[in-house]
């Protein structure tokens, strides 16, 4: 039966002759489907993403998603890009949006009816929660995030920071911006910490809440960058791909969660199931506050580790703008420290240990691609022994709980006033 109906459409298609239709040129994205920077150096990259492939229990690579990685990597925050446009509109226009109107909104937690369409779009996207959202265990994750204390801050700081640094395409968007280099290093870092603190905090990723709001302010401020470097003549697109993008986005979330994990039980913390599923929760509704497409957002830590390896797959070959950001960043733990002799030896130390722990989470040859020294991993017993301690006697009771939570919200406050002046700030306010 199928052949004879194709038979009978083939010789009426034949008898009526087909009537003329003009041909177009179809219009063309002059921008290349990814970026040159993908798989830029494959074998290095496979050594790199090897550990993660163990952490998630992949015997393979899909190379549909890393395929997908370099795709998206052309792909920007359309929201985000629809409220900077609006907030470029001339000011005699009833449809600009201004900063004191986006700062009021983001105070209140949303926007009346007769806020620009633009604004009210923006945050439509935002809210209500998304369906899957569970706020009690976005708070039991803000705690357990807060328990992970000291070795968090040197997971993000060496894994996610300095690491991050070892692979073209968003550092060269940091050295064009200014971020994370020069005397502005250890500010920008201050400022991270500061979000970082700001979302787990308690209730403050509710609407209004200063990590929610905190949380929309990055997001906006990522999309005004890219506004400006998408211009003709700023910004090297067909190399880098867009200068914020879905799949930078992505891994970024992904060093807050998989990788903090990661470095933490490097260090010999032991993380409960538990506290993992409501950390990766956490940063879950994070991701989806900050415009990451949802299909990367992740509640489990083995599917944030699988989606992490195959990121690293995806990566370019070290440039020499990822030194330009490292050094600064290790040598300013050093230089912070201004005063006597006390002061100078404790920014000695401080700079020592990073150096230190970076060995093994880095490795040799990572460290010489930034232009770092090559410390023994001198201090990682001593830390896995402390470790163990806080995460098997300690946790035990609530007050051991509370004590590590308390004692981390100290060291955030300290960190404010060396980086910041003060203990409120957070991240830098958007440009007028």
């Amino acid at each position: 039966m199928t052949a004879t109906g194709s038979e009978a459409r083939a010789t009426e298609a034949q008898a009526s002759p087909r009537p003329e239709v003009p041909i177009v040129p179809l219009k063309t994205d002059p921008r290349p489907a990814v970026p040159s920077r993908f798989r830029g150096d494959p074998q290095r990259t496979r050594r790199l993403a090897r550990p993660l492939f163990l952490a998630a229990r992949d015997r393979s690579v899909d190379e549909g998603l890393v395929d997908e990685i370099g795709r998206r990597m052309m792909v920007r925050d359309e929201v985000g890009a629809a409220l900077v446009a609006a907030m470029g509109r001339v000011p005699e226009d009833p449809e600009r949006v201004t900063m004191r109107q986006l700062r009021e909104a983001l105070a209140a937690g949303g926007v009346d009816a007769g806020a620009p369409a633009a604004l009210r779009e923006f945050f439509a996207a935002v809210t209500p929660d998304p369906g899957w959202l569970d706020r009690d265990l976005v708070e039991r994750g803000a705690r357990a995030y807060r328990r992970l204390g000291r070795s968090r801050d040197d997971a993000l700081l060496i894994l996610g920071l300095i690491g991050g640094y070892r692979f073209g395409g968003p550092t060269e968007l940091l050295v064009a911006t200014g971020a994370l280099s020069g005397e502005g290093a250890m500010r920008r870092l201050g400022e991270t910490q500061a979000w970082t603190h700001q979302v787990s905090r308690p209730g403050g990723l509710e609407p209004g809440g200063v990590g929610w709001a905190s949380t929309l302010h990055v997001r906006v401020m990522h999309a005004l960058v890219a506004d400006r470097y998408e211009r003709p003549g700023r910004y090297d697109i067909a190399g880098h791909g867009l200068p914020i993008n879905q799949a930078d986005s992505a891994a970024t979330l992904g060093l807050f969660s998989g990788a903090a994990l990661l470095g933490c039980r490097a260090l010999g913390r032991l993380v409960p199931r538990e506290d993992s599923d409501a950390i990766m929760h956490l940063w879950r509704y994070v991701g989806w506050l900050m415009g990451v497409d949802e299909d990367w957002l992740f509640d489990s830590e083995r599917a944030q580790h699988h989606f992490n390896a195959h990121i690293l797959l995806a990566q370019g070959q070290v440039t020499p703008n990822g030194a330009r950001l490292a050094r600064p960043l290790v040598d300013g733990l050093r230089e912070e420290r201004t005063g006597g002799a006390r002061a100078r030896l404790h920014g000695v130390w401080a700079r020592e240990r990073v150096l230190s722990l970076a060995r093994p989470m880095l490795g040799r040859q990572s460290l010489h691609d930034l232009g770092l020294p090559v410390r023994p991993p001198w201090l990682v017993p001593v830390e896995i022994v402390r470790n163990l301690v806080e995460t098997v006697v300690v946790v035990r009771v609530e007050r051991g709980r509370r004590w590590l939570e308390e004692r981390s919200d100290r060291r955030y406050e300290a960190d404010f006033v060396l980086r910041l002046g003060d203990a409120t700030h957070g991240p830098r306010d958007l440009p007028a």
